[in-house]
């Protein structure tokens, strides 16, 4: 990566954009170190579709970020351009002015960020004020727009973004969190209105806000920067780049007609994908990693997909977004190519990743809820006559067998129980890690609150452990992985799981010899998943 010396004039440093803290759930600020790698991967692709052309020497050229907070994608970029203008426009003052008047612009999510993201690029708060390092304004906000924007509500939620009303219609003295950029209908005519006249930009570059922030937390939060990334897109411009959460390749509350969207377009030209997002924001809690992709208007193909995770070998390939059979995003290079080799095993398809319906796993298991008990539920301490036995969130309890109406078929036979979220470290992302909690073998009589799901049902307690084996295999867990979203392990993701017979104590000797799993695919498969021990009974015999 291409480090940028950052913008200096008359002395001052902006620099601390290195230091300040996050201010909420949906104000993660970039560091100056990521923005540029993205602005790398901008300049990269600009120079490859114009004949090796400077970006940066490009006097034209306009950018906007949508929802600038810390200013540090405009101010990285305005330090790129001063240096690459500096042949066309010598005057170093006159040089500035131009690039901060006529080719960089945002638009601020909050006042303080408005106000902060102002300092950053001009130097100053206000465009105009006599430290400002731009001269030709005539206005206080220069070209960071804000002002108060208001939700429209309708049955207690605002129609552009979802927010609820009991939250934040809160009057005069707090923010809105009624971003401007996604609360319009037009958004061409809404920009226009916001810096004066008809703008066509060449980049849209940032970092949106990623969730509510109406007081849900992580995966029960819902996401809004799809609302961010669809509008830029409206927009037209000839290049677009966000950083946002990874979680969209496979799942995300609300997602569905996003994922299907972007998978389906061919203009995603290359997605960098990090496993952990504190590689990118130290400090942040944001489970299933973050990514940032660059959308090519007028160059499409394939994508460049690289993965990038603390100190392994970043892994790229050149693919599809989109496999015939699936409608999720496969995360892992060398996870494709294993998944590919399982299905051509049980299914003898090459061009799909489809199992046959008889062959998948997730057939087996439940949804949640299996038996209509609340995680939050506690069974009896005590067992009466015809109780049964309850896996609830925390240890075990009783409760009357005439109480269940749901999963009755499950009740009397041999099943194993799972969790529905799996283990991990707080918010953070591990590897290797064991993807899924550790399942246990429930017998007759057993049921299970909403903590566990049920997998089974199986007419002997050997078919159950022989299910059990397999679920600790670690191929197993990696298919379980491709899948996988969150922390969550609902049935879905055991999608590219296949069934097998369950006569047998299965072994991942035994897995990678049926599907021919290569010696570097192994050591990919251990290097992310974690062995799971487990207890044996009947299968040591």
């Amino acid at each position: 990566m291409t480090r940028q010396a950052g913008f200096s004039l008359h002395g001052r440093n902006p620099d601390v954009l290195t230091c300040i803290a996050n201010l909420s759930n949906d104000e993660v600020f970039t560091p100056p170190e990521f923005a540029n790698r993205m602005l790398d991967t901008l300049a990269e692709a600009w120079a490859a579709n114009n004949n090796g052309a400077n970006i940066w020497a490009d006097s034209s050229v306009r950018f906007l970020d949508p929802f600038t907070k810390s200013g540090v994608f405009l101010r990285e970029i305005t330090s790129r351009l001063t240096k690459g203008l500096e042949r066309e426009i010598p005057n170093l003052e006159g040089r500035v002015d131009h690039i901060l008047t006529k080719q960089v612009f945002g638009i601020g999510i909050t006042h303080l960020t408005s106000l902060l993201a102002r300092r950053s690029l001009y130097c100053s708060k206000y465009a105009k004020g006599d430290h400002s390092i731009a001269k030709s304004f005539t206005n206080d906000q220069g070209n960071i727009w804000f002002e108060r924007t208001e939700h429209t509500w309708k049955d207690s939620k605002c129609t552009y973004c979802g927010a609820s009303q009991t939250t934040l219609d809160r009057g005069e003295d707090l923010e809105t969190h009624a971003y401007a950029f996604i609360h319009t209908d037009d958004i061409t005519t809404r920009v226009a209105e916001m810096f004066g006249g008809s703008m066509q930009f060449d980049v849209i570059i940032g970092n949106p806000p990623y969730q509510l922030d109406d007081g849900g937390y992580g995966t029960s939060a819902a996401p809004i920067y799809q609302l961010f990334v669809e509008q830029a897109k409206a927009l037209e411009p000839r290049y677009l780049s966000m950083v946002i959460p990874a979680r969209w390749f496979a799942g995300g509350k609300g997602l569905d007609e996003f994922r299907e969207s972007m998978l389906s377009d061919n203009r995603l030209r290359s997605i960098d994908d990090y496993l952990s997002a504190s590689d990118v924001f130290p400090g942040v809690g944001l489970k299933g990693g973050v990514c940032y992709f660059l959308w090519d208007r007028d160059n499409p193909g394939q994508c460049s997909v690289t993965t990038h995770f603390k100190d392994w070998p970043d892994s790229t390939a050149n693919r599809p977004l989109l496999e015939e059979g699936v409608d999720v995003f496969i995360r892992f290079n060398e996870g494709l190519s294993i998944l590919k080799k399982v299905v051509a095993v049980e299914s003898g398809e090459t061009d799909s990743l489809s199992l046959p319906e008889n062959k998948r796993f997730d057939q087996l298991v439940s949804s949640r809820k299996p038996f209509g008990l609340e995680t939050t539920f506690k069974g009896k301490v005590a067992k009466g006559d015809g109780d049964l036995l309850v896996y609830q969130n925390g240890g075990t309890g009783y409760v009357a067998r005439s109480t269940i109406s749901t999963g009755a078929e499950l009740i009397d036979r041999w099943k194993l129980f799972a969790g529905y979220a799996a283990p991990g470290t707080g918010n953070k992302d591990t590897y290797p890690h064991r993807i899924i909690s550790t399942p246990f073998v429930g017998e007759p009589g057993s049921i299970s609150s909403e903590t566990y799901l049920c997998i089974g049902p199986f007419d002997t307690r050997t078919e159950a452990e022989s299910a059990l084996s397999y679920l600790s295999c670690r191929l197993t867990r990696l298919l379980i992985l491709l899948h996988k979203p969150s922390q969550h392990v609902t049935r879905k993701v055991y999608t590219f799981v296949p069934t097998q017979k369950w006569t047998k104590r299965w072994t991942d000797e035994d897995l990678y010899a049926k599907y021919g799993i290569s010696a570097s695919e192994i050591e990919f498969i251990e290097k992310v998943v974690r062995p799971m021990d487990l207890q044996w009974s009947l299968l040591d015999d």
